[in-house]
């Protein structure tokens, strides 16, 4: 076993939670489900803002250290409010995903409207401006997470459709990034475990020797309502919709009070990571649906929960 029995693989910065409402410069609800990448050393973090009128949109925040984060003064992504994405979007914009493909960076997101949620697929050259390219899924889809290469020549994501009341996670293929097919099962909810009731992905998928780590949220139903963990599972490089090894136990676990009360309470939720080059992996993490937070676990022994659980 690579950690103490009781305590959590990844480990909480001390100073936890990294974004609050504080610290955005105007006026919101809250803010939480942050997504980050590393450019030059530079750490650069899309946020999901809730704003005064209900609905979400993102922000970017940036830091010097992956710890201490500055808020744009503006929003950066704001729902479409005319053209072909308006009704998509008409309820809001929902947790962000960042990927750099091919030297492009995308940005895989939920649209929210009367029709349900789909997922949406926008390219960014700056982080601050974004062109939209399309809507890639049909209504009752998100969670949808884009790798950062092509395999067998297609683009690929993973995503949670939801199939007779359960939502689990699948992969598709795209020639062009607009049409998608070829959709496979990946994994489902497991009966008792602490993701009994619903999986989805979190993280973009993460390149290793073993192969794709995926870290992903899942969701038990108890008599006081959802409790969201953090865990992690390996696919193969060449067909990730076979697993070869699944973590028994949750990575990360609400336990602190920011984790566990707030907007919606006992919930961490992950919406990207950063692997350093020292192994070390920071997983960025929404709390409460109220803060951003991060934690930090090594990579090799993420990666051996998953394969030696």
């Amino acid at each position: 076993m690579p950690y103490m029995i009781g305590r959590d693989l990844m480990h909480r910065w001390e100073r936890n939670p990294i974004i609050t409402r504080q610290d955005i410069p105007f006026p919101c609800n809250t803010v939480f489900n942050g997504t980050p990448v590393k450019v030059d050393g530079q750490y650069y973090m899309i946020l999901r803002v809730e704003g005064l009128e209900g609905r979400s949109f993102f922000a970017l925040a940036d830091s010097g250290d992956g710890l201490h984060f500055q808020v744009d003064p503006h929003p950066c992504m704001m729902p479409a409010a005319s053209g072909p994405f308006e009704s998509w979007e008409s309820n809001g914009i929902e947790d962000p995903r960042l990927t750099v493909l091919e030297g492009k960076t995308y940005i895989m997101y939920t649209a929210v409207g009367p029709r349900g949620h789909v997922i949406a697929l926008a390219e960014t050259k700056d982080l601050r401006h974004y062109e939209r390219i399309a809507t890639v899924s049909e209504p009752g889809n998100k969670d949808g997470v884009l790798f950062p290469e092509r395999i067998g020549g297609l683009y690929a994501r993973l995503d949670r459709p939801i199939g007779g009341d359960v939502g689990s996670v699948w992969v598709s293929y795209s020639p062009d990034l607009v049409n998608w097919g070829r959709s496979e099962f990946v994994f489902g909810p497991r009966a008792r475990y602490w993701d009994c009731f619903r999986v989805g992905a979190s993280a973009p998928p993460i390149l290793t020797d073993a192969g794709w780590l995926e870290v992903y949220h899942g969701v038990k139903m108890t008599s006081a309502g959802p409790i969201y963990r953090i865990g992690t599972i390996m696919l193969d490089r060449d067909d990730p919709s076979q697993v070869i090894g699944r973590c028994v136990e949750p990575s990360l676990s609400p336990r602190e009070d920011y984790e566990r009360v707030g907007d919606v309470g006992n919930v961490v939720f992950a919406c990207g990571a950063i692997v350093e080059d020292d192994g070390q992996m920071k997983v960025y993490y929404g709390a409460a649906d109220t803060s951003i937070c991060v934690a930090t676990g090594d990579l090799d022994e993420i990666i051996a929960s998953c394969l030696d659980p």
